[in-house]
């Protein structure tokens, strides 16, 4: 074959593997096309149509603009080139494609859109002026607003999303932040200041590992980026305290322990959420601690109420209901108007009727002082584990099934405030009987009102773990 037989043969292949959805072998033939051919302005053409089916516009883009170079009345390149343009927020760019287009004899169809376009282009031009000014105002809502509505067609303009992360981190919006961010970490290949903030919003939330992720892709990016460098190695030194004392805990060192989340709180002493986490597992660890200190007193003094009643709350902790009830009992024995036994005594005897029906906290694998953010982990672990589109024996998809909706439940009781005190305190917030005729949500899951996690007809139940 000669040099332009091959380039055909190529041009072919590519065409005919791309109608038949092959991605990525059309995308090798247009290579070899524009290899064999550098001039051939319909193989720069084709190939940017792949790069745009593959969701590429970064590589469609010279392409485009390589084609219109070789062939300045190809009016189809230019109308795609703005559109792309005008995705990316290049306004000014993009509005000059669309007025060459309307100026080239265009089809009706593309003067139509090429017009549309350009209209579109002009309101969002006039709307980027008034979110800039909104913003300088300090009218973060407004401007917020504003720029959904630029994002809605601009939505690869990277500085668009970043200033909206600003609007969303002033209004207290993190996680909408965090989603524009992250965004613009992957619209812009350097864009280290996107994984800073990323990571510096995740540690104030109390993310200590997602912080740490974010911190080492800015690094990776730029090793001497000061911010990053700082912030990782703060970020590095609270991680690995907390990991050392969960371990220091697991090896039942509780003193070490205790020791090692005092360190966490003078490493960290601005963000609340590591000083909470920190006193929860310092609580945590001395009730564990507590039991048997306990028992040696109680060997020498069995009738002392005050320790009886310590160590019955430190079994509770532990969720050794009856080892609680029993020691309630005995110290009830020997005081009995006293209130806090009465008290505790139900709450252990509550909590061992709730523990041999439905745990919450035992469905979801997580103990009773987990945080919210342990709880979303493992839900969905098991969500994803336990969807009933994994199973196709019928038996099993109806198992699948009841533990879904389980875990469904376990998520909604424990990761809201007032259902979570209820259940801990021995009420079950699913249960109708417990809560008295009140309704929820989950109750009667196959009625006509019942919450369905799967949506109607077919299981059709969508992960957004964002």
């Amino acid at each position: 074959l000669t040099k332009d037989g091959v380039v055909d043969n190529h041009m072919e292949m590519g065409k005919k593997l791309l109608a038949a959805g092959q991605l990525a072998d059309a995308l090798s033939h247009f290579h070899a096309a524009v290899d064999g051919d550098p001039n051939n302005y319909l193989a720069y053409y084709r190939r940017a149509t792949v790069f745009l089916a593959m969701g590429k516009s970064k590589s469609a883009l010279p392409d485009l603009s390589k084609v219109i170079e070789l062939k300045p009345d190809f009016t189809s390149a230019r109308l795609q080139r703005g559109n792309l343009l005008l995705k990316h927020g290049k306004l000014d760019e993009a509005e000059s494609d669309f007025k060459k287009v309307l100026k080239s004899n265009p089809t009706d169809k593309e003067e139509k859109e090429a017009q549309s376009q350009l209209t579109k282009s002009d309101e969002i031009q006039r709307l980027v002026v008034e979110a800039h000014s909104s913003y300088e105002n300090k009218d973060y809502v407004t401007a917020a607003s504003q720029l959904d509505t630029i994002i809605e067609t601009c939505n690869w303009d990277v500085r668009s999303r970043e200033m909206r992360a600003e609007c969303f981190i002033q209004m207290g919006e993190m996680w909408k932040a965090i989603s524009d961010l992250k965004a613009t970490s992957k619209l812009r290949n350097d864009n280290t200041q996107a994984f800073y903030k990323l990571s510096t919003i995740y540690y104030n939330l109390g993310d200590h590992e997602m912080s740490l992720n974010e911190v080492r892709e800015c690094l990776k990016l730029d090793p001497d980026h000061k911010q990053c460098y700082s912030h990782y190695k703060l970020v590095k030194k609270l991680n690995k305290q907390i990991q050392s004392a969960e371990e220091l805990i697991q090896e039942q060192r509780y003193d070490d322990a205790v020791s090692k989340y005092e360190a966490v709180m003078k490493t960290e002493p601005n963000v609340h959420h590591y000083s909470l986490l920190a006193k929860q597992r310092i609580c945590h660890a001395l009730s564990s601690r507590a039991i048997p200190v306990c028992s040696e007193v109680l060997q020498s003094d069995p009738q002392n109420v005050n320790v009886l009643k310590d160590r019955a709350e430190a079994y509770v902790q532990e969720e050794q209901y009856e080892e609680a009830i029993k020691d309630y009992e005995t110290a009830g024995q020997h005081s009995e108007n006293d209130r806090q036994i009465k008290e505790g005594l139900e709450k252990a005897q509550r909590l061992l009727k709730q523990s041999q029906k439905r745990d919450y906290y035992k469905i979801l694998g997580v103990k009773r002082t987990a945080q919210k953010k342990e709880i979303i982990k493992a839900y969905r672990k098991l969500a994803q584990q336990w969807h009933p589109d994994n199973f196709q024996d019928p038996e099993e998809k109806k198992a699948a099934e009841k533990k879904f909706i389980d875990i469904a439940q376990a998520k909604e009781v424990l990761t809201d405030p007032d259902m979570r005190n209820k259940f801990d305190r021995g009420e079950d917030p699913m249960d109708p009987e417990s809560q008295q005729g009140h309704h929820h949500p989950f109750y009667g899951f196959h009625g006509s009102q019942g919450f369905n996690p799967f949506g109607s007809g077919s299981f059709n139940f969508k992960f957004g773990f964002n």
